[in-house]
């Protein structure tokens, strides 16, 4: 941690203007910490995914004490300034650690996901093959790697999470299997952040896996959102397989859906892992789902700029 007596440890923060990056940022700066954001959406932009050799990044890291990736996609980006998940979540972040390692930045956090060890879509392939760079170079001796695992995570400006907001509103719920039968371990954003922040400072190296302290399905987290907000009960229908798989293939034409062909694949294995990491690194009590709704509303109130990688 940092103390008014020694120097303002840097931190450069790929992906600062995204979701979990804006929480990040915010969180490094409150434990004394000058946060380099970079992004796409920042000025200067970067264009993270066209950042492909160890050299176009030296020049982002003199001066900077640790970095974290936190660039993340859950399919390819549209438009002229996007990129393919390959070199978002893959060739980039491979090219900036083999950076790092070049320029003595040893202190490197990697944002990941649970469940990317065991799941084949283009986002776990391309997440797992950067984390497994990482591990690699601090095996060797050549940086002080850490990947960060959580399981699904909740916020006013998270994409699943309004999705979630918008289906409580609903009297009839007619989702997929997979939404009512695997199981999550939602994780509340700030808290989340407060955490990663807390890592990055500590000798910690390694995979960590973070999960909230309850587990329960999509379906239920939503019908305790509709709870709290003072609803009803829902009435919850199941829709059928071929209707599944349709739906997601809509979802893939639109770019911003959350819902699409990659997200019901990696919905479909549960998301779980032990809740106690979370709570002894957060150092109190994880937000419980029955308690989640006022953190949302809470952030809904305190509008900050959205973006992504």
């Amino acid at each position: 941690m940092h103390t008014p007596n020694t120097p303002q440890p840097t931190v450069l923060l790929c992906g600062g203007q995204g979701f979990i990056g804006q929480a990040l940022t915010r969180q490094l700066r409150a434990q004394g910490l000058r946060v380099i954001a970079v992004s796409r959406r920042s000025q200067p932009p970067l264009q993270f995914g066209k950042m492909r050799q160890p050299a176009d990044w030296l020049p982002y890291l003199q001066g900077v004490d640790m970095v974290i990736n936190a660039v993340g996609s859950l399919r390819d980006q549209p438009g002229p300034d996007g990129a393919n998940l390959e070199a978002l979540h893959q060739t980039s972040p491979q090219a900036l650690f083999d950076a790092c390692a070049q320029a003595g930045v040893r202190r490197v956090m990697q944002l990941s996901a649970l469940g990317v060890e065991s799941n084949e879509t283009a986002y776990a392939r391309t997440k797992r093959a950067a984390d497994a760079l990482l591990l690699a170079l601090t095996a060797q001796g050549q940086l002080d790697g850490i990947v960060v695992r959580p399981s699904i995570v909740m916020g006013a400006q998270g994409a699943s999470t309004q999705l979630f907001m918008q289906l409580a509103q609903l009297p009839v719920l007619v989702l997929p299997a997979v939404m009512q039968q695997r199981l999550i371990q939602p994780v509340a954003v700030d808290e989340l952040a407060e955490v990663m922040a807390r890592l990055l400072q500590s000798p910690t190296t390694g995979i960590v896996l973070l999960g909230g302290p309850q587990r329960l399905s999509m379906a239920q987290m939503i019908g305790s959102l509709r709870q709290q907000a003072g609803r009803s009960q829902a009435l919850q229908l199941r829709l059928p397989d071929w209707a599944t798989r349709a739906s997601a293939r809509l979802g893939d034409a639109v770019p911003t859906s959350p819902w699409c062909s990659a997200s019901l694949e990696l919905a479909s294995l549960d998301n779980c892992c032990d809740p106690a990491p979370m709570a002894q690194w957060l150092g109190r009590a994880p937000t419980d789902p029955a308690q989640m709704l006022a953190l949302i509303r809470g952030q809904q109130a305190t509008p900050s700029s959205e973006g992504s990688a």
